[in-house]
């Protein structure tokens, strides 16, 4: 029989220890277009977090455990490998070198140089000799001297030669599938993929291994994004627009050089996320007419069919409440990450009828197949264990417009309540980026808290992705103060409707979310009873001047201009100046070979808060970049948050 006890305090049987020990991540997702084999990148905690790539159908890795698939462009990689008929492409994380794979042997076929960063592979079509890369070049390690080309590597002499330069950033390079055209997406400083970007096309000599005929044909820097473009057929590059104010799908036809949307009209539905990764992909084509999409309307994903040429969306009934890294393997098949409110990220098989007889409208009888999980753990906890999300629309005061939180309510089967009149104690969880925001679906850490009493609230606040451009751009020379309210708003508003005790709230998020955490107990000191920053920034000039290339100018348009010109917002929207003001514990956790937000910034506001005598605990995480890779320092970073909390609020 249920029992009731003190919110926060109910006993769990979801560990860390079970968290950390049985779960891994899937990295990436490719197949194999001769083959269609299916490949997985496979992310280790257990194994110092480093990424293996794994024959999804076999079971079996195809390299030893020395090796990790692992890009470092833009310091977050992502597309550390490709495969084209039995052919394996990688880049080696630690030794930064390209490889390919033979005999489960790795063999290196780019030249050693420590300086160089390879990304976002794509193999020719009829010279499987030929890759398309990016090539960071780090030999001058400064930002503003760092230098990335578009090239395509010959495996068999070593040789690199560049086919695009002069933009600041490239991406998406892409043959189409004669290998006669290639495509690519390209951006500028001061802009990042999301605000401004373009989409090129140029014909490809393979023998000469040269470009000629090469035209930007989309996009507009600070004006319209571009991403996700591909090949449909040797004809057809089909592409993401937000130029209506949502990333929809347009399609250029090389032939007649004419551009028309896909849709028949525009859809208030984002068909991608921004591009902080590399190979990110949520479409693709089953055949030369059919599209397998999964747009996100108000953050909720779903699953469909879109014909090419009339638009005719079909809706695939499935339970996945979010869908990522979406790849073809036949006409009627294809393979994805989904995750549903019950189970945590897996890679799934999907397989449509054939012929497809869509009623009203939409598909319900696909079949699909788990290839992998990414949590044993899930098997042997009760389902009844895992909370339920309620994606909800608030308001923002004086404007009535929305802001976006999902809330999942304390759920655990042995218990039926709190004490007496007694309403749950919150964890506000702020998400990084800030150009991100936190999807529906099974969350391992939120699962954590919810099976203990907690009521845990993911805020997509005001700048957040999944609600089109202009909620995407609230947040425009406004971080720090927007991020900062719609978080204040949503403790309010969801206190006032009873979800949550508005005055036991703990507020955490890391990175951007970490520094939202500090600028909010900074602004609003008695609105939360304690706080987690993870890697946060404390100090913004600090954070210009020492960052990494591709995210170098983002301050601008956060902020609304540079240190130089408006030193004033800089200073008084950094915490570190304004540590006096903070009144809840903080816990500070930090990476120690952090290149994205350095120690230092940790390190700062610990100095002030210990100065005056503030409560506050750091914890260094040695060998440890931007987020925890390793199975031991996820448990410990996940224990020592809850022991802080439950320090704080006095619970057992």
């Amino acid at each position: 029989m249920a029992s009731t006890a003190p919110y926060g305090s109910w006993k769990s049987p979801i560990a860390a220890d079970l968290i950390t020990q049985k779960t891994i991540g899937v990295a990436e997702v490719h197949v194999d277009p001769v083959t269609n084999d299916i490949y997985h990148g496979e992310s280790r905690p257990s194994e110092g977090g480093r990424v293996a790539i794994v024959n999804t159908k076999a079971r079996q890795d195809v390299f030893g455990p020395d090796w990790n698939a692992r890009s470092g462009v833009h310091e977050y990689g992502g597309s550390a490998f490709a495969v084209r008929d039995g052919v394996i492409y990688f880049t080696d994380f630690k030794t930064k070198r390209l490889y390919a794979i033979k005999n489960n042997t790795p063999e290196a076929v780019s030249p050693d140089n420590q300086n160089h960063r390879f990304g976002d592979l794509d193999i020719h079509p009829s010279h499987s000799h030929l890759v398309l890369s990016i090539l960071e070049d780090h030999t001058k390690p400064a930002p503003e001297d760092v230098v990335n080309t578009l090239l395509v590597l010959n495996t068999q002499t070593q040789s690199l030669t560049t086919i695009a330069q002069g933009a600041d950033f490239y991406s998406t390079g892409r043959f189409s599938p004669d290998g006669t055209k290639v495509s690519w997406i390209q951006w500028h400083h001061p802009d990042m993929p999301w605000e401004g970007s373009e989409l090129v096309v140029a014909e490809f000599d393979a023998s000469s291994v040269s470009v000629s005929n090469t035209s930007v044909i989309a996009g507009k820097p600070g004006a319209e994004s571009i991403n996700e473009a591909f090949w449909a057929s040797n004809k057809t590059l089909v592409y993401l627009t937000d130029k209506s104010g949502f990333y929809n799908p347009w399609k250029y036809d090389v032939e007649s050089r004419s551009h028309s949307s896909i849709l028949p009209k525009p859809a208030e539905k984002d068909y991608a996320e921004p591009a902080w990764l590399l190979g990110a992909s949520r479409w693709t084509a089953l055949d030369e007419s059919t599209l397998l999409v999964s747009p996100a309307t108000n953050g909720d994903a779903s699953l469909g069919l879109l014909r090419i040429d009339s638009g005719e969306f079909i809706e695939i009934k499935s339970p996945y409440v979010n869908v990522g890294a979406v790849h073809g393997v036949t006409s009627t098949s294809a393979v994805f990450v989904g995750v549903t409110d019950d189970t945590p990220a897996a890679l799934i098989k999907i397989t449509l009828p054939n012929p497809i007889s869509p009623v009203s409208g939409s598909i319900g009888n696909a079949v699909f197949e788990t290839l992998k999980e990414t949590s044993s753990a899930a098997s042997t906890i009760s389902k009844a264990l895992f909370p339920k999300h309620q994606s909800i629309a608030l308001e923002i005061p004086g404007s009535g417009a929305p802001l976006h939180v999902l809330y999942f309510p304390p759920t655990n089967p042995n218990y039926s309540g709190g004490k007496d009149s007694e309403l749950p104690p919150c964890v506000l969880n702020i998400h990084g980026g800030p150009t991100s925001r936190v999807a529906p679906g099974l969350s391992w850490t939120a699962t954590y808290f919810t099976s203990r009493g907690w009521a845990w609230v993911d805020v997509n606040y005001g700048g957040s992705s999944g609600y089109g451009r202009e909620y995407r751009e609230r947040l425009r020379g406004n971080w720090g103060v927007v991020d900062v309210n719609d978080s204040v708003t949503a403790v309010q508003q969801l206190s006032a409707r009873g979800l949550i005790d508005g005055k036991r709230v703990a507020i955490r998020g890391g990175s951007a979310g970490g520094y939202t955490v500090l600028a909010a107990v900074v602004a609003h000191p008695l609105a939360f009873t304690v706080a987690t920053s993870s890697y946060g920034i404390s100090d913004l000039a600090m954070l210009a001047s020492d960052t990494h290339k591709f995210e170098s100018r983002y301050l601008e348009k956060l902020i609304g201009g540079t240190l130089k010109e408006v030193p004033e917002i800089y200073r008084e929207r950094s915490p570190v100046f304004h540590a006096n003001k903070i009144r809840a514990p903080l816990l500070i956790l930090q990476g120690s070979i952090d290149a994205v937000v350095p120690p230092g910034q940790a390190e700062a506001i610990v100095k002030q808060i210990k100065e005056r005598d503030g409560k506050v605990e750091y914890v260094l995480f040695e060998g440890e970049g931007h987020g925890w890779r390793k199975a031991e320092n996820i448990k410990r970073a996940l224990e020592t948050e809850e022991r802080w909390y439950a320090e704080v609020f006095g619970l057992s």
